[in-house]
């Protein structure tokens, strides 16, 4: 299954779905373990340490240092990882409004981390991105 490549019915086809939880960026050491308590969403591991996506809660009961409280939103689209223009035109429509966006692709979808005041709106401008995609 290598997903849809096609920016246009990616685009007129995607379902935005809001996360109901908090996630949080969070930063470990380059060689310190995982806590045990935590389930993180994403790990990446670079050469100034391992970025963490978790659970607000999790992160702050494993007594991280929280940066960029955020909702996920999951672009229910089985999008190809070669698909090209899908997320610069969601996160040029996103910073039109002004809003910062951090996104994940993983193998079957892409996951946008929006800021978590402003999830409904980011949403909102999708599912209306998607609307004009299908006409």
């Amino acid at each position: 299954m290598a997903g849809e490549t096609d920016l246009k019915k990616l685009l007129a086809t995607m379902t935005p779905e809001l996360r109901p939880r908090i996630h949080v960026f969070a930063t470990l050491p380059r060689d310190a373990p995982v806590p045990d308590s935590l389930e993180p969403v994403m790990l990446f591991r670079e050469r100034e340490g391992t970025t963490l996506i978790a659970l607000e809660e999790e992160a702050e009961a494993a007594g991280l240092e929280i940066v960029f409280r955020c909702r996920m939103v999951t672009l229910n689209i089985h999008s190809s990882l070669e698909a090209v223009g899908f997320l610069a035109a969601i996160t040029t429509r996103l910073a039109a409004a002004g809003m910062g966006v951090n996104p994940v692709s993983a193998f079957y979808h892409d996951h946008l981390f929006v800021p978590a005041d402003r999830a409904e709106e980011a949403v909102a401008i999708l599912t209306k991105l998607a609307e004009e995609n299908r006409g």
